[in-house]
């Protein structure tokens, strides 16, 4: 099988669009707020409250997910497109301007940056780190979750596309 043949079948997969977040302490005088576009989300356990997010290995993401306990979801809401989208860049040095003219709120037990207008927040700590071929799946507790009243319904991904429902 090739590689052209595995990514059109998966393409078929429709999947939800999630930002994850995380405060870097480390990056500058007062830290830097790093995001990520992924649609390799899911939950894992209510009981615990797990969530796995797949990051690509060596990315910035990964790299800051391996000393950097604390992150966040947002699950993003179908007029947030353009969020995926600005997130969803590869090989950036700085996520400073991304954040700039973004409505964030800070997350009560990570520091990291929740979207609002999102459908949904979770608020995570990383319990395991499994390598999985050129990706990592990064397995959290959830600490916090909500759900506001957020309207429209959820941004997908389907055939290389952002998608809505309806």
């Amino acid at each position: 099988m090739s590689e052209d043949e595995f990514r059109a079948a998966l393409s078929r997969f429709t999947a939800g669009v999630v930002l994850v977040t995380a405060h870097d302490p480390e990056e500058g005088p007062r830290g830097e707020d790093v995001g990520m576009t992924a649609t390799a989300f899911m939950s894992v356990s209510l009981d615990p409250p797990l969530v796995m997010v797949s990051v690509r290995n060596g990315s910035r993401m990964d790299e800051l997910l391996e000393r950097q306990p604390h992150w966040a979801v947002s699950v993003l809401s179908d007029g947030q497109r353009h969020i995926a989208g600005r997130f969803a860049m590869k090989g950036r040095i700085s996520d400073r301007l991304l954040f700039e003219d973004m409505s964030v709120v800070r997350g009560e037990h990570t520091g990291a940056p929740l979207a609002v207008g999102a459908l949904a927040t979770l608020e995570c700590r990383t319990e395991q780190r499994v390598t999985a071929g050129d990706h990592t799946l990064v397995v959290a507790r959830v600490l916090a979750a909500a759900a506001p009243a957020a309207e429209g319904g959820p941004l997908t991904y389907f055939r290389g596309r952002y998608r809505t429902l309806g």
